[in-house]
């Protein structure tokens, strides 16, 4: 599941400053998310673009299931977990 694999990489770059230097220079490449998912697959992780990308959507598409009709319109935008990811680890120490 690709939230905990999220999770025990961020934990992993907490303690390791190497580890967090090397995910936040891939954003500023060219292909940042392949970049991202290519060095998290080199390490260990199993984190793809795809799931990333479809994380939020999924979680949206879950939570109009859940009202029994109710909830008739979608839920404009969706969190990113590429994104919110990248904001925990900045503001890491």
């Amino acid at each position: 599941m690709i939230e905990l694999e999220l999770e025990r990489l961020l934990n992993d770059a907490k303690a390791d400053g190497g580890l967090k230097a090397a995910l936040l220079k891939t954003r500023d490449t060219e292909n940042p998310v392949e970049d991202f998912c290519a060095l998290c697959q080199s390490k260990g992780y199993e984190i793809t673009a795809g799931e990333l990308f479809t994380v939020g959507m999924t979680a949206s598409d879950a939570k109009l299931r859940s009202v029994n009709g109710g909830g008739v319109n979608p839920i404009e935008g969706w969190d990113d977990a590429y994104e919110q990811f990248f904001t925990q680890l900045i503001w890491t120490r």
